[in-house]
């Protein structure tokens, strides 16, 4: 297991001859030094015991609430009058790309119901039951390529791209193009990742003219990568009106919601969430637990001799791991949560990474147990609309 201390200048103190002792306000979930070496379960663990609904101030304005529990998770989740998606599911704005507030993962009952109904047949297990043979031969290919070589990069060789081979297939996309979807669908949605938007910010604005300078960087990306995008998906589309075929890009632009047909935006929109969200998450679940095999050889060992374990141990990485470390909902009107005043227009994190380690839940939850049962975990949301609609897949 990683080990974490509390940097001097963030203000914990030291137990004479012991590591730093964090407290409420050293808690920073903003500063992206916090996940350096990994998730920080000391923080949250700290959270869940002394805070588990947290007020987190905001350097920029503001602040917003951090949920931890699991219970707390669960009951925010299936409350979507009170807490909606619909100012966006991540403390990022979402001025750089608009059309993100027309993604189903955006909007709230009942128009992501029928938003969410165009596609969950295509994700029932009846339907992943009949992929299943050719995601093995995906699989098989990627891992005798890696044997063959003798070595590889397994998140960039096998972890990131059986994925995108995926929800490529589902969504039309040929072979050939997978790369184009996923480039482009990383910079309109992560511009502001340099690995994604190729931006590197030596160090942060001072002056309002450096922040305005570094914005119109971002927009440029984002815009430059959409463009591209939905000349391509225009193209794309113009094919399966000629040619329909059982793909989303076809579902799509036969779709209709209350009698109206999505437009091209609409349909544009689901197109990247289902891009993203089919390719990242699932990219940090196969990395992420090969990892925690590979730091728990006891466990790997107890896999490898008795491969029945699997199913058991595939929900044990999804927790453990936690792909999705949080979301994102905002207040919609004054009201009390466990006993604690919320008001209209307060943003609420949810992190699925402290609750799929809650105490209360999970004997042990620091542990990596490949033969844990029961395990009713939050990888794929904590119930409610909105849970994740390739779970099955």
């Amino acid at each position: 297991m990683l080990s974490f201390r509390v940097c001097p200048e963030k203000g914990g103190k030291r137990k004479e001859g012991g590591p730093m002792t964090l407290r409420l306000q050293d808690v920073d979930l903003l500063d992206g030094d916090t996940f350096v070496q990994g998730p920080p379960h000391h923080m949250f663990k700290l959270l869940r015991r002394e805070a588990p609904i947290f007020w987190h101030p905001d350097p920029e304005g503001g602040g917003f609430w951090v949920l931890t529990k699991y219970d707390d998770l669960v009951k925010a989740s299936m409350d979507t009058a009170t807490f909606s998606s619909a100012k966006g599911i991540t403390l990022a704005t979402m001025e750089f790309f608009p059309s993100q507030n027309l993604m189903m993962i955006t909007t709230d009952p009942p128009r992501h119901t029928k938003l969410r109904r165009l596609v969950s047949t295509g994700f029932t297990p009846r339907m992943v039951n009949r992929l299943e043979p050719d995601v093995r031969q995906m699989v098989n290919e990627l891992l005798d390529n890696a044997i063959a070589k003798g070595e590889c990069d397994f998140v960039t060789e096998v972890a990131a791209e059986l994925p995108l081979r995926v929800i490529a297939r589902f969504l039309g996309v040929p072979h050939e193009d997978r790369h184009k979807i996923f480039e482009w669908s990383n910079k309109i949605l992560g511009a502001g990742d340099p690995e994604y938007g190729g931006i590197v910010i030596e160090k942060p604005p001072e002056t309002e003219e450096e922040v305005q300078a570094l914005i119109e960087q971002f927009r440029r990306v984002i815009a430059g990568a959409a463009m591209e995008m939905a000349a391509y998906l225009n193209s794309l589309e113009e094919e399966r009106l000629r040619e329909p075929k059982e793909d989303l890009v076809t579902t799509y632009l036969h779709a209709e919601v209350d009698g109206e047909k999505l437009s091209t935006l609409e349909r544009h929109a689901q197109f990247v969430l289902l891009a993203v969200a089919g390719n990242e998450t699932t990219r940090n679940l196969i990395s992420g637990g090969l990892l925690a095999l590979t730091e728990h050889p006891e466990q790997m060992e107890l896999l490898r001799s008795d491969l029945s374990l699997m199913p058991t141990a595939v929900e044990e990485m999804l927790r453990y791991v936690s792909p999705v470390m949080y979301m994102r909902r905002t207040v919609t009107r004054d009201t009390e949560f466990r006993g604690v005043p919320m008001k209209a227009g307060d943003r609420v994190t949810m992190w699925y990474i402290s609750a799929n380690r809650d105490e209360d839940v999970f004997p042990d939850p620091d542990a990596f147990i490949v033969t844990r049962q029961p395990n009713d975990h939050v990888a794929f949301g904590a119930g409610g609309p909105h849970f994740c609609l390739g779970a099955s897949l």
